[in-house]
């Protein structure tokens, strides 16, 4: 009997408290923003998906350098990577030893093939974009991302980039 007792007063209880918390709010102005009708002013602050950097030299190519610490760092594992080594030509500056009777290794250059997101799965935690020790990645300003399946949030964002408009460099408008 007194069990049942506590059970009705801390229902009661929990009930005033959430009765409370509703009437405070209801008062509140709206801090929502009722998009068509309403634009959002804070565009700035918005987080997308993740994008890749282009590099300053090549805008189609991206600035990464295949190390991976994105996909290693990503805590849900939707970020993957390929990538080719490629043979530097010797004879490049900076190759040449004084000393002539080291042998010279043979370097190499990592070129990335392919860079996966899947974004069904991405937290937007931001990791990958902190921890990028080339800048090569950063958030989208795309807000209007939409789609009818989980496929079409599957992003080769490599494709992606190469895709992407630039001006054709010496014309102008």
């Amino acid at each position: 009997m007194l069990k049942s007792i506590h059970k009705n007063i801390s229902g009661i209880w929990s009930l005033i408290v959430g009765l409370r918390v509703t009437g405070q709010n209801f008062f509140r102005p709206q801090i929502t923003v009722h998009y068509p009708r309403q634009e959002a002013d804070n565009i700035q602050d918005y987080r997308g998906h993740v994008e890749l950097v282009s590099s300053e030299q090549d805008p189609k190519s991206p600035k990464c350098i295949a190390c991976g610490a994105c996909a290693r760092i990503c805590p849900s594992g939707c970020i993957h990577i390929q990538f080719e080594k490629i043979a530097l030509q010797t004879g490049e500056k900076g190759t040449e030893t004084k000393e002539e009777t080291k042998p010279q290794k043979a370097r190499s250059k990592k070129i990335i093939t392919k860079f996966n997101l899947d974004f069904n799965y991405c937290s937007l935690c931001g990791l990958c974009v902190q921890n990028c020790p080339v800048n090569s990645l950063r958030f989208s300003d795309n807000i209007y991302l939409a789609g009818h399946s989980p496929q079409e949030f599957r992003f080769d964002l490599l494709q992606r980039l190469r895709n992407q408009s630039f001006p054709s460099p010496g014309k102008e408008d």
